[in-house]
């Protein structure tokens, strides 16, 4: 009993820790960012679609910088997320054992690569290619940006999915063929329902990844703080303008607390972002419960 109860303090005590760790986090986060409002209205911070922080006069507007954040995540999702769960769904149902001991790695491989050897051959191989092959001014645009986040999110979104795929109960796919049901339609009616919660958790996770790199977006976007017109424009994200520069800011300086108060709206786009997430999931949960 008392094992039990030094246990409980224990894990009790963990999880209030990274509670009280993130909320400090939070608490100067937002004690940095806040002071750059007595210099630039919320509005003009949040819809100026200029980015200079260091001319004079100098120009606080973030637009470009969440549009192109919002811009690479969506394109991202657009490709990992059907490859991902699409490649889960043949590992754990239709390939060959054999196969898919052979694949399930090198998939998980992709997981291992530091973002910086990902970034650089997003720079040295993908760049020039969409250069060529397109015609466009610079390889270093949203498009190229996107498609490296999303060789970050696919070992993410597969190996959960699989999982969870692999999670569904044998009785139910057993029962499912008894029924008459064909391979095919016992995966489409009966084992993506039963998973759909785990593999929405899974591109919720992959997409959290790409949501705040900073690394890549930051080799390969172009970093141009400009409204994107298209997939080639080259584009800064959020993360990336406060990577290049919080080193050249000076401490505590309206550039300072510009970038600061960037990483409050990064901060709760990811918080939104994660909310909506978890509802969807838990919709999905509720959807895949009642179907079966």
């Amino acid at each position: 009993m008392k094992t039990d109860i030094s246990v409980r303090i224990v894990f009790f005590t963990v999880a209030l820790a990274s509670i009280a760790i993130l909320f400090m986090i939070m608490v100067f986060l937002f004690m940095e960012g806040l002071p750059i409002f007595k210099r630039v209205t919320l509005f003009e911070f949040m819809f100026g679609k200029y980015w200079y922080p260091t001319s004079s006069p100098p120009d606080f507007g973030i637009f470009p910088l969440i549009l192109a954040s919002i811009a690479v995540t969506l394109v991202s999702a657009m490709i990992s997320v059907p490859l991902g769960v699409m490649t889960a769904i043949y590992l754990a149902e239709l390939a060959h054992k054999r196969v898919a001991e052979i694949i399930k790695p090198i998939v998980e491989l992709l997981a291992a690569l530091p973002s910086v050897v990902i970034g650089f051959f997003g720079m040295v191989v993908v760049a020039p290619f969409l250069q060529n092959a397109f015609g466009v001014s610079t390889g270093l645009n949203l498009f190229n940006a996107a498609l490296m986040l999303s060789f970050m999110s696919v070992p993410t979104i597969c190996s959960l999915s699989e999982d969870a795929i692999y999670s569904v109960p044998t009785a139910l796919k057993e029962g499912s063929l008894a029924l008459g049901a064909t391979h095919w339609e016992t995966l489409l009616r009966v084992i993506l329902p039963a998973s759909i919660s785990g593999i929405s958790m899974a591109i919720i996770l992959g997409m959290s990844r790409a949501i705040g790199e900073t690394m890549v977006v930051l080799m390969v976007a172009g970093g141009a703080a400009m409204i994107p017109t298209s997939l080639m424009d080259p584009v800064r994200p959020m993360p990336a303008s406060i990577a290049a520069e919080m080193a050249e800011a000076s401490f505590r300086g309206d550039h300072y607390h510009a970038l600061f108060a960037t990483g409050i709206v990064l901060f709760l786009f990811t918080l939104m972002f994660n909310i909506v997430a978890d509802q969807i999931a838990h919709k999905y949960r509720q959807t895949g419960e009642a179907s079966l």
